[in-house]
């Protein structure tokens, strides 16, 4: 171990030590998390190392750019915008894919992505994404490898894969790695899991080109970027972004039912709003519904969570039970994904069912810089460039 992997391990467990005792409502089972986060924080160490020294475990280059996006927390760092936003920048140029491992599906192996797909064949965020964009092609599968090969095999003119949620998944060689942080959840102030939200330790970052800072503040100041990156310890090597979440006018879940809605419209009427969420974190958004409207009802499910018969009829009874008319059901565009494979639900409620799409917006002129860098890694490593052919 070197010395910048044992001051971040020093650091982490000190944190760690710390937040333990200081812990408000601290229950008996925390400390129990202890030796478990130890043990798994060892797990993951040398299983880094294997990788690094290419010992047992092997990672696989690929002859064409693979772009890999991910994270260290656990969920709710918006990779799927991230995603997206790659997907603007990169589809009227180059041939490109997406490849997950379709979280939560009722499939297994290699599925690729139609335009009628649903969540439990693919996944939500990758349902999300073929039906933004559905000349693109969308593939799942749990092995990053075998689905690079299905889709070589498949798209013989493709330029560009894009990984979602793939920090992790090191069979894969990345040509580019991008690691997303929750500007809410430095990873210096973070644990492992289980107390905490790190997969892995914070010095692993050293493995991304890219770093950006996610879900900033509109008033971000330049100070504090210069702050947060003297905590992320970059590289000479690595370059730092920084971006906020753009809310979009409310889109019906249900087109065939509901009137278009804009925001304008919902700070004029102040309705009652039913915010129902099944995301990692759901503060940004109720925070920027708050500016809004004062009357939030929060409806909040775990992350991924998979909607029920029994959870929709508590909806329908909470939602009829409010006498005021002037009344929506706001959720998110991945929980919308799913909530659409209940096409039964009663017609006052999906006349009352809105979904609010997000946009990733970097600050200032940084967007250019990272459309710039993103396309010219993608231009100067296409396999039928001379380059990248000169390379090999």
């Amino acid at each position: 171990m070197n010395t910048i992997e044992f001051e971040s391990v020093f650091i982490t467990w000190t944190h760690y030590l710390l937040a333990l005792t200081m812990k408000k409502g601290f229950q008996f089972q925390d400390i129990l998390f202890l030796p478990l986060s130890l043990l798994y924080g060892i797990i993951m160490w040398f299983r880094n190392r294997l990788f690094d020294y290419h010992f047992l475990l092997k990672s696989k280059e690929f002859n064409l750019p693979v772009i890999s996006v991910g994270n260290i927390n656990v969920g709710g760092t918006g990779k799927t915008p991230h995603i997206e936003y790659l997907v603007r920048l990169l589809m009227d140029e180059f041939k490109i894919a997406t490849l997950s491992r379709g979280y939560k599906r009722k499939t297994r192996g290699f599925v690729l992505g139609k335009n009628n797909s649903s969540s439990d064949e693919i996944g939500d965020e990758p349902k999300q994404i073929k039906l933004k964009f559905p000349k693109i092609t969308v593939a799942v599968d749990a092995n990053r490898v075998k689905g690079i090969n299905r889709l070589l095999q498949l798209e013989k003119d493709l330029n560009v894969i894009l990984l979602d949620d793939a920090f992790q998944h090191r069979y894969v060689t990345p040509s580019l790695s991008v690691l997303l942080v929750d500007y809410e959840h430095p990873l210096q102030e973070d644990a492992l899991l289980p107390y905490g939200r790190l997969r892995e330790q914070p010095f692993e970052r050293r493995r991304a080109d890219i770093i950006i800072v996610t879900k900033c503040p509109l008033d971000l100041k330049p100070i504090d970027k210069r702050l947060l990156e003297k905590y992320l310890k970059t590289h000479a090597y690595q370059k730092v972004f920084f971006t906020t979440l753009n809310y979009k006018d409310p889109i019906p879940v249900f087109s065939d039912y509901a009137k278009p809605l804009n925001i304008d419209e919902i700070k004029s009427n102040k309705p009652i709003v039913f915010l129902l969420t099944g995301i990692a974190n759901s503060k940004p958004l109720k925070k920027y519904l708050s500016d809004i409207t004062s009357q939030i009802k929060d409806l909040n499910y775990p992350d991924h969570h998979s909607y029920s018969v029994r959870d929709l009829k508590s909806l329908i009874e909470i939602f009829s039970a409010e006498t005021n008319e002037d009344k929506l059901i706001l959720t998110t565009e991945k929980d919308a994904m799913r909530l659409q494979q209940f096409p039964n639900l009663d017609e006052e409620i999906k006349a009352a069912m809105y979904y609010i799409p997000i946009q990733v917006e970097f600050y200032e002129n940084e967007g250019k810089d990272f459309n710039h860098y993103i396309t010219s890694h993608v231009r100067n490593n296409k396999p039928d460039n001379i380059l990248h052919q000169s390379k090999d």
